[in-house]
């Protein structure tokens, strides 16, 4: 079993959602009990961790979060969320379940009352909350009312840290997709308390200065338990942040994306050997290269979202090839990918190619046949084997929040787009690590690449890791005219869209019951 599910396994039921984003969690324990020992607070850091990995804290098969209009828990996994906002609004993926709030999605018809962007948007303010309710309690002044010092008064401090990096990076997540959200931290009132909207410029200072503030107190790359934030996840994430910063602020900062992805990329990481190995189900083995995972386990964690909804949802139902996948029992009819995705392969040696079968052109959305099929997940080992399900479904297999070969194409874009403190000929190098990855051997170097040459090389290496979304805006592709895909727009050769679509609307529901919000124009 993966570290930290241990920990979620042993974790009460600390939280329930509302929509009230600053209520206290409901504790079965007082506070006194929970927080008096550093095994307490561990335990409940648990379960701000667990808030991104699971659909519940209680085992009862009910969700952390509720949104009128999703019957299925399994719809409200964070992954299986951000995927549906990333990935299936662009030419990575389309779906063929008939889904009235779904379909809309990659038709870019996006209205406030999606339940899907209301389960999001509800999802991460879930693990903030929970994650302020932690930093609340683990202040070092309440440490030491507490009695805990030496040791274990460091070791609150370090999951102080981490808790602060998983508010951070929902708040990166709201800020990229939703613009201006509401924000409320510890130092806001405990109970009725209607939070204020920040605007996208204030918060992205704020999540920059908050990664900035834990970096001493989050443990050295490769010090912490799998599944647990380091600093590499803090430079990652700031990494990430700062490639994006002309769109957060209108103002780029290309030198400070250099200067972090410099940091990971220094820290000792280095690429799997093997590209499809990174996502089989024991890729929480010796993997060099994931910085930080979010993990699944078939037994102890089920969940239908995550990696069992990305493997599950690609398949079709030929007892054969979900066999060869982990699944026997079954594929979903679900996602498949757009003519773009396989086509941007134009070289069969490519390895990073993982598809199945299908017919590139889609006359038909709901036709599961139409599209072709995405086998990058696999609940297979990467010995050939098939772990434990229960069901046969239910996969097992860690999904890579960050990784290595990301942090590469930060530094080339970075470089290419003119910041300071990177060199050409080493964006160079970065770039043809990844194609010989990809190809075995230096067949697929290259001696000069364009702009347009690293956004398709970043779809090649990072599709369905949730990236595509901000990729295009971040290029000006998402929006307008300029580059068209099967089905934007709801037209079958894709039409031009706003650039209102640029971000997602705030929820109706959000808005109904915060008067403090205004919407995002457009909407």
């Amino acid at each position: 079993m993966k570290s930290y599910l241990i920990l979620i396994v042993l974790a009460a039921s600390l939280a329930s959602c509302t929509k009230n984003l600053n209520r206290e969690p409901a504790n079965t324990n007082t506070a006194d009990l929970q927080y008096a020992t550093a095994a307490g607070y561990k335990q409940v850091l648990a379960k701000v961790y667990g808030s991104y990995a699971l659909i519940s804290s209680s085992g009862t098969g009910a969700s952390d979060i509720s949104v009128a209009g999703i019957s299925d828990v399994g719809e409200t996994d964070f992954v299986r969320l951000l995927f549906n906002m990333e990935e299936l609004t662009t030419d990575n993926a389309i779906c063929a379940w008939d889904d009235p709030y779904l379909q809309p999605l990659h038709n870019l018809n996006i209205a406030s009352s999606n339940v899907y962007v209301a389960a999001l948007y509800d999802r991460s303010f879930f693990q903030i909350t929970v994650a302020n309710d932690f930093i609340r309690q683990s202040t070092d002044a309440a440490i030491a009312a507490r009695g805990i010092t030496g040791a274990s008064a460091d070791s609150i401090r370090h999951y102080r840290a981490e808790a602060r990096f998983l508010r951070a990076y929902q708040y990166w997540v709201l800020m990229d997709l939703f613009g201006n959200p509401a924000f409320v931290d510890e130092t806001d009132p405990v109970g009725d308390y209607i939070p204020k909207q920040v605007k996208r410029a204030d918060l992205y200072n704020y999540v920059v200065s908050e990664l900035k503030a834990i970096d001493a107190d989050l443990v050295p790359p490769h010090q912490n338990e799998y599944g647990r934030a380091d600093q590499a996840a803090e430079w990652a994430l700031l990494a990430r942040i700062y490639l994006n910063a002309q769109v957060y602020t209108g103002t780029a900062d290309y030198t400070d994306a250099i200067t972090y992805a410099s940091k990971v990329i220094n820290a000792g990481y280095s690429l799997m050997p093997d590209f499809a190995n990174l996502f089989k189900s024991d890729n929480n083995l010796n993997n060099p290269e994931v910085i930080l995972p979010i993990p699944y386990d078939a037994t102890t964690a089920q969940n239908y979202g995550g990696t069992t909804f990305l493997i599950c949802s690609a398949h079709n139902t030929n007892p054969t090839d979900d066999a060869a996948y982990g699944i026997p029992s079954g594929g979903w009819l679900g996602n498949r990918s757009t003519s773009p995705l396989p086509a941007v392969f134009t070289d069969p040696a490519d390895t990073r190619a993982l598809f199945g079968p299908g017919s590139p052109t889609i006359n038909s959305v709901l036709d599961f046949t139409q599209g072709v099929e995405v086998y990058k997940f696999s609940n297979k080992t990467s010995t050939g084997l098939t772990p434990y399900s229960p069901n046969g479904v239910l996969c097992s297999t860690d999904y890579p929040l960050f990784r290595l070969a990301e942090m590469y194409l930060v530094y080339i874009e970075a470089v290419a787009r003119g910041g300071s403190g990177g060199d050409a000929g080493t964006a160079l190098g970065y770039f043809n690590l990844l194609r010989q990855r990809a190809y075995g051997n230096t067949n697929g170097n290259v001696s000069a690449y364009t702009l347009n040459d690293i956004l398709n090389e970043r779809q090649k290496e990072l599709y369905w890791e949730c990236t595509r979304r901000t990729d295009l805006v971040r290029y000006g592709l998402f929006t307008g005219g300029t580059y068209l895909w099967p089905w934007k727009g709801g037209v079958q050769n894709g039409t031009s869209v706003d650039a209102h679509l640029n971000l997602l609307p705030l929820p109706a529901t959000e808005l109904n019951s915060n008067p403090s919000l205004v919407q995002n124009p457009g909407y």
